[in-house]
């Protein structure tokens, strides 16, 4: 039961729809605009880069917040059980993020919030993000492999910390801990199904590179 009012309170959160309501502040349905997707990168390539750090801020933090108010329910009495608690509050913020029901279930792909949800797990995890994607996004501008990648690190880390006893001690917790890698693997197969149409671009090198700080080619 608690899985199922973790994942619906991530939910709850995910469906603020920052790149929408930022764009309808300005006049535009982002999802008419670019690539059609409701999130950071593409707010960032029609509407420049404040407002892509926007909306990176706000689906970061719903996120976040999905997580911190899992935390602040289930603390106390499911110390053991927390961690995968966070994950599926995160995996919920994901999900709406990415199937809004009142948007006809069209929103972004997950990366923000995302990023929102390896900020609040655990600090190993933001270590990993930020120097996987940064690495990746600063030497080659191509957002969806430091995407991909980040996502691909987040697994491996998953797998490693619990095994490694982070998350409590194996022996003790180990089908929790399958359940854990079970939630990271279908986020990770999601995002990479959401970015299907950019690892072909990818694959033929064709991807189109994002900048911050040089203006990006309009996609209007």
């Amino acid at each position: 039961m608690e899985r199922i009012v973790c994942l619906l309170i991530g939910y709850v959160f995910g469906l603020f729809q920052t790149a929408y309501f930022y764009g309808k502040a300005h006049g535009i349905d982002i999802r008419q605009y670019g690539s059609g997707n409701s999130g950071t990168t593409n707010a960032l390539r029609v509407l420049g880069t404040k407002a892509g750090l926007i909306v990176l801020a706000g689906d970061c933090l719903k996120c976040m917040l999905a997580v911190g108010i899992v935390r602040l329910i289930y603390g106390a009495s499911h110390g053991d059980t927390i961690y995968l608690l966070c994950l599926y509050a995160g995996a919920g913020a994901v999900l709406g993020h990415n199937f809004p029901f009142y948007m006809n279930f069209k929103g972004g792909k997950g990366i923000a919030a995302t990023a929102g949800l390896i900020l609040s797990f655990h600090p190993y995890f933001i270590i990993m993000g930020v120097v996987v994607f940064f690495t990746v996004f600063l030497s080659t501008h191509l957002v969806s492999l430091g995407s991909l990648l980040v996502y691909a690190g987040f697994v491996v880390e998953m797998v490693v910390c619990g095994q490694l006893g982070v998350f409590g001690d194996p022996a003790l917790i180990q089908p929790q801990l399958y359940e854990m890698y079970a939630v990271s693997v279908f986020l990770a197969v999601m995002a990479y199904w959401r970015h299907r149409e950019n690892i072909v671009r990818l694959l033929h090198g064709n991807e189109r590179k994002t900048y911050l700080f040089k203006k990006n080619k309009p996609e209007i």
